[in-house]
C-alpha cells in the first residue's frame, strides 16, 4: 500500500472498508488533450480476491473510450474534512492545518458489455438503498421502456483494483491536549462533517474527557 505520510497510514483493508461505505467519488483518466474526470457513483466487490470497482458513465461521456483494457483510470474517495485554527489548541507554535480522509484506488479499465447494465444497476442501486431508512426502491418499479431506455444510454465500467492508497489526518501526532482540545471544538460544530470527525478522534484516543459532544 503506497502512502502520502506514513503516520497518517490506513491499512488496505481499512481503506477498501472506507471506500465501500462512501460509495461515491470522482473517477479520472488521462488522453491526448490531458485529464478529465467524472463524479460517480460506485460499487466495491471483491472477485476471485481483488478488489474490483464497478462504476457508470453516459454512453458519450469521453472516458467511455478510455475504459480500453491497457489505460488506468484512477478513483478519488473523500470523506470529511475540517479547517483547523492554530488558537483551537491549547499549546502554543501549532499551525493552521486541515483534517480529513481520503483513499485513491487505481488500476487499469475495462468497458463491460450493454447486457452487464441491468446487474449493475441493481447492485447499486441495492448498495444505496440499504442505506435508507425506507422500504427499498429498485428497477422493477419503473415503466419498462423508460427503464431500458436510461438502462442502454449508459456503459458500465470495471476498475481492477491494483493500487490502494489511504490517508487519514486526524491529529494522530498530536499531543492528548491538544488532542481534546481540537475534538472539542470540532464536537461543537453546527457542520455534520466535523462532529463525525470529532467522533472518530475520539474513538482514535478514548477517555480522555472530552467536553464538546
Amino acid at each position: 500500500m503506497h502512502v502520502l505520510r506514513p503516520q497518517f497510514r490506513i491499512e488496505e483493508q481499512q481503506a477498501l472498508e472506507f471506500a465501500s461505505q462512501r460509495g461515491f467519488g470522482m473517477i479520472v483518466a488521462a488522453d491526448e488533450r490531458g485529464p478529465r474526470a467524472s463524479h460517480v457513483p460506485f460499487v466495491l466487490e471483491q472477485r476471485e480476491g481483488r478488489a474490483i470497482v464497478q462504476i457508470h458513465l453516459t454512453a458519450r461521456n469521453p472516458l467511455v473510450p478510455l475504459a480500453d483494457g491497457t489505460r488506468r483510470f484512477l478513483l478519488i474517495v473523500a470523506g470529511d474534512d475540517a479547517y483547523i485554527s492554530n488558537d483551537w489548541y491549547s499549546s502554543r507554535d501549532n499551525v493552521s492545518t486541515w483534517l480529513y480522509e481520503a483513499v485513491h484506488l487505481s488500476g487499469v479499465a475495462h468497458l463491460r458489455g450493454l447486457d452487464e447494465n441491468r446487474g449493475h444497476g441493481d447492485a447499486l442501486l441495492a448498495v444505496a438503498e440499504a442505506r435508507m431508512p425506507k422500504a427499498p426502491w429498485d428497477l422493477t418499479q419503473m415503466e419498462p421502456d423508460k427503464r431500458e431506455t436510461m438502462l442502454a444510454a449508459i456503459r458500465v465500467i470495471d476498475l481492477l483494483v491494483d493500487t490502494v492508497e489511504g490517508q487519514a489526518k486526524l491529529n494522530q501526532h498530536k499531543s492528548d491536549v491538544d488532542h481534546v482540545a481540537v475534538v472539542d471544538r470540532l464536537a461543537r460544530s453546527e457542520e455534520n462533517g466535523h462532529r463525525r470527525l470529532a467522533r472518530k478522534m475520539q474513538a482514535l484516543r478514548p477517555g480522555l474527557g472530552y467536553h464538546g459532544s
